[in-house]
């Protein structure tokens, strides 16, 4: 139900604010482990296609690994919204063969509150026989570095 809510903030946002750049600093908590990261973010424009950057990673990427394209950005004045998805081939590993697997990711970042959701929906290959297939949410908390 969360992922339709996300994926209906998606289709129906108010335009994007075409060639914005946000730049988030984000926190992400789990068990003991804190980690500290920063999220770029660009919107489509007419000469280039939407780009997300994680400490100044492109998230968009291909190699012999697998391939994550970023789908769409969408900057409005109160939301910033990313769909992404990566695809894994089969591999081997330690003697047991994984099928290819996909996992699809929608964030959706409140920018008055900072507040970031995070679905991330996993099926098949390594990730889903360790993480378990189906979806799954986070949320974590992002305040503005700077706008460029």
């Amino acid at each position: 139900m969360k992922y339709l809510y996300f994926l209906s903030l998606l289709l129906f946002a108010a335009p994007s604010l075409a060639a914005d750049s946000l730049v988030f600093t984000c926190e992400r908590s789990e068990n003991n482990y804190t980690e500290t990261y920063q999220l770029k973010v660009t919107a489509a424009s007419k000469n280039q296609k939407a780009k997300v950057f994680v400490d100044n990673r492109d998230l968009d990427r291909a190699s012999e690994l697998g391939r994550q394209t970023i789908r769409s950005v969408l900057i409005s004045e109160f939301t910033v919204l990313i769909s992404m998805e990566a695809q894994f081939p089969p591999e081997n590993y330690d003697g047991v063969q994984y099928g290819a697997g996909s996992v699809i990711t929608v964030i959706a970042i409140n920018r008055p509150t900072g507040q970031l959701r995070k679905a991330e929906t996993v099926k098949g290959g390594i990730l889903s026989a360790t993480l378990g297939e189906g979806t799954k949410t986070y949320q974590e908390q992002c305040q503005v570095a700077n706008k460029s």
